[in-house]
């Protein structure tokens, strides 16, 4: 851990999107939600679920099996999902609560609370038309990390998600809880697709998650698909995503038992339109480097994300950029097809920079990436340069071109195998350059 950010030895196109918010070139994309915050555990306190697991089984759509959510199979998630609250706002006792909300005759107590409730939401009541009634389903949210800009985003954004009944909020996302969804996902999910408040369990969220089941879709991977993409539950079963599920695998395609690898990889294939632009882009890589249908497939296969690319902003000036390099369009398919990942890569910021490493500092030939195509994928700052100059300040490093086969292994292969030393050498040589260089970049 370095500054607080885990370290990684791979380049994503989730990295790009956070250091390259300008260079949007995706053709269609669900905006990133907020990163949420934790609590201040001496300001909430554990709620017990009320045994939603022995209420809902979930059937798989092909097989039939059940996905019982029993303590044998979601016993593990009940700690680590149980809800947290706020004293103030506490839903241990909701039927209570919202009674005496409504009641004219209350204890001291309960006025309290809806005196300390007008306080709270002072703000919202004055900027929106709320009404008391709101106080509960605020309260509850509030405990998974919203604050008054979050609702008044909800409000904006949809402003029935603000009026659902507090008891039904509770049921829908305990609910997503127990099928995988994590606590400190929730807050994000909603702020995505407020409406989420209002699909009831029986009608809309059980037939969805039964859907997932249904494509093979891990148990311990449904939570994270819905987390990814909450717009799945406002899309019909039968009208819509079975018909996308169908042309994957028929008119794009993808094989079967590759379906459910596809789909964890980029869960927004499943709610995004693909028809016009599998053809497009087909048609575009087909003509510009002559691949063959089957090695487009593959390349969509290793990273669906490609069906959503722009072509002019996207695809095109990374192709170029592989040509200006040297590399034919021969080894140009080989790359891509290996490693379709290269496609979402920053020119600016990723591949041209490791592109001039490889040349300059490992003085290799650039046909060797058709060979070690990984090379494109891997972290410069935290694979790349470290290994590099940990071998060279062991003069172990080999005459003539660096091989990039030594990036591959694991840090502790790799210390075994190229370096002769121990890991913990390694990992200290490595934390002490990325320290001198961020010390570097922020002198500048």
């Amino acid at each position: 851990m370095l500054y607080g950010r885990p370290i990684s030895p791979y380049d994503t196109e989730e990295d790009d999107a956070e250091e390259n918010e300008d260079d949007d070139w995706f053709s269609d994309d669900d905006s990133p939600g907020d990163k949420t915050k934790s609590w201040n555990a001496s300001k909430t306190r554990q709620v017990e679920h009320e045994n939603f697991e022995s209420r809902w089984g979930v059937r798989s759509l092909n097989s039939g099996k059940s996905l019982e959510m029993n303590k044998g199979r979601f016993g593990k998630r009940k700690g680590r999902n149980a809800l947290y609250m706020r004293n103030t706002g506490s839903f241990h006792n909701t039927s209570k609560f919202l009674a005496t909300t409504g009641s004219s005759a209350g204890d001291a107590k309960e006025k309290d609370v809806g005196i300390s409730s007008k306080t709270k939401y002072h703000r919202l009541i004055e900027e929106l038309d709320l009404d008391e009634g709101c106080f509960a389903l605020l309260d509850y949210l509030s405990g998974f990390g919203l604050k008054d800009s979050h609702f008044i985003q909800m409000y904006e954004r949809h402003m029935p998600s603000l009026q659902i009944n507090v008891v039904s909020a509770q049921e829908r996302l305990e609910f997503l809880l127990s099928v995988g969804v994590k606590c400190r996902d929730i807050r994000k999910m909603i702020m995505r697709q407020p409406q989420i408040l209002e699909y009831t369990v029986e009608n809309n969220l059980k037939s969805h998650v039964a859907f997932l089941a249904g494509l093979d879709i891990p148990d311990s991977k449904i939570g994270q698909i819905i987390t990814a993409t909450p717009s799945l539950f406002s899309y019909s079963v039968e009208n819509s995503l079975k018909p996308t599920v169908r042309y994957l695998l028929e008119e794009v395609g993808i094989q079967k038992s590759d379906l459910s690898k596809v789909v964890q990889l980029s869960p927004q294939i499943l709610v995004q339109r693909i028809d016009s632009s599998w053809n497009t882009r087909l048609k575009f890589l087909a003509k510009e480097l002559g691949a063959p249908r089957d090695s487009i497939v593959k390349m969509v296969t290793k990273h669906p994300q490609l069906l959503h690319y722009s072509i002019e902003d996207g695809l095109l000036p990374r192709i170029n950029f592989l040509r200006s390099i040297g590399l034919r369009n021969a080894d140009i398919l080989k790359v891509l097809t290996s490693l379709a990942q290269v496609l979402s890569l920053s020119l600016e910021k990723n591949l041209k920079p490791k592109y001039m490493y490889l040349i300059n500092e490992l003085r290799n030939e650039v046909h060797s990436l058709t060979k070690y195509p990984m090379y494109l994928s891997l972290s410069l700052d935290q694979r790349i340069r470290p290994r590099h100059r940990f071998l060279v300040s062991l003069k172990k490093a080999p005459k003539g071109p660096f091989p990039l086969s030594s990036f591959v292994p694991t840090d502790e292969h790799f210390c075994q195998q190229w370096a002769g030393t121990s890991l913990d050498k390694y990992l200290d040589f490595r934390q002490k350059l990325l320290l001198r260089d961020f010390a570097k970049k922020y002198e500048r």
